[in-house]
């Protein structure tokens, strides 16, 4: 699918806010309501839009947040991931390249949870190895 100047800046303006009007959308691309509204459909059918969502203030963020890097034995990898998606606190779980296999990104309330949901990870049958990295503060967060 091709993405011209004006998809992008479609895009952008959707990231900044997703539930901006149609008609406003246009006016900023200064483009006809009705080819704005095609090109999200498009967009949407083409799989570059995804969906539509909201982005969760402080108020609703976890309150420690943490990057579990995972080293895991020989042909366990599948095994490890189905272990970690069953995990509460487990958020996401990435593969990687390097010295890790799997990058794990975990919440939790306190720090007795983030403990806890670091021992479960741990325990983890065919993990050879894990480093944790909890995070301190955002300085640049453009999703």
């Amino acid at each position: 699918m091709q993405i011209d100047e004006k998809d992008r800046m479609l895009l952008a303006l959707l990231g900044e806010n997703a539930r901006m009007p149609i008609s406003e959308l246009a006016r900023r691309l200064g483009l006809a309501r009705t080819t704005v509204q095609a090109r999200m459909e498009r967009l949407e059918r083409s799989g570059a839009i995804a969906g539509y969502t909201i982005r969760r203030g402080a108020a609703l963020q976890p309150a420690l947040r943490a990057t579990v890097l995972i080293s895991v034995e020989p042909r366990a990898g599948p095994a490890v991931v189905d272990r970690l998606r069953v995990l509460s606190g487990v958020e996401k779980v990435h593969t990687t390249s390097g010295r890790f296999d799997l990058l794990a990104q975990v919440v939790a309330a306190s720090t007795a949870e983030l403990d806890a949901t670091l021992d479960r990870i741990a325990e983890v049958p065919g993990l050879r190895s894990s480093e944790s990295l909890i995070h301190l503060a955002t300085k640049v967060d453009r999703g």
